[in-house]
């Protein structure tokens, strides 16, 4: 196995140098634009740490379900509020902490906004000391969710400047040979493997059309 091979399909080095850009500038906006409003208290954090991992996906893989809009901002607020819920009626210690993370992702899943710094977010709430604790409630929505809403507000900026698809929309890819592939097909195919992939059905059977139709024109040659 080679070091330090990309890990993720289809990066390469020009999209990533986009995303450093990307990540740099909505950040920094992002803790400017919160300050700027003056609604975050002065006990409390301008910009949460989870934000830095939501960046990471929405710069990075801005394909993924899992950095849309609703992960990132549902995301995040729920499983701060989880975390809320977890120091204000859960245990202490160790088994809070676990219990926020796993609670956390409970949620996000039940309402569709899995998101992984979410697990952050909950787990901020937990360890974030009297200050945050004393935020109660409000901790989920400012910061947090303030946080999130202005990251995905200037992500879609940001990437409709630089022409890529966020919100994420698949392609369309029309097949001339209706023995194709079908989502159906696909579904098949992921349940047989009893196994979670970063990547929308619906942009899967856009791969693989799109591969199908190389393949058909390579065995026409």
């Amino acid at each position: 196995m080679k070091l330090f091979h990309p890990i993720v399909a289809g990066a390469h080095l020009p999209d990533r140098l986009v995303a450093c850009v990307g990540s740099l500038a909505c950040v920094a906006l992002t803790v400017l634009l919160c300050s700027a409003l003056g609604i975050v208290p002065v006990e409390l954090p301008i910009i949460v740490a989870p934000i830095g991992a939501s960046a990471v996906l929405v710069f990075a893989v801005p394909a993924s379900p899992l950095a849309q809009p609703w992960p990132v901002i549902g995301g995040n607020i729920v499983s701060a509020l989880v975390g809320v819920a977890v120091v204000r009626y859960g245990p202490s210690g160790a088994a809070a902490a676990g219990l926020a993370v796993g609670g956390a992702i409970l949620i996000m899943s039940l309402l569709r906004c899995l998101h992984p710094p979410g697990g952050a977010a909950a787990l901020t709430v937990v360890i974030g000391g009297n200050a945050v604790h004393a935020a109660g409630w409000s901790f989920a929505f400012v910061p947090v969710g303030l946080n999130s809403l202005a990251l995905v507000a200037l992500g879609i900026l940001f990437h409709r400047a630089t022409r890529h698809s966020y919100p994420h929309r698949p392609a369309r890819i029309a097949m001339s040979d209706p023995t194709g592939l079908h989502l159906a097909d696909i579904d098949a195919a992921l349940e047989e493997m009893h196994e979670s992939f970063d990547i929308s059905r619906a942009d899967l059977d856009a791969l693989l059309t799109r591969a199908e139709v190389h393949a058909l024109a390579r065995r026409s040659r």
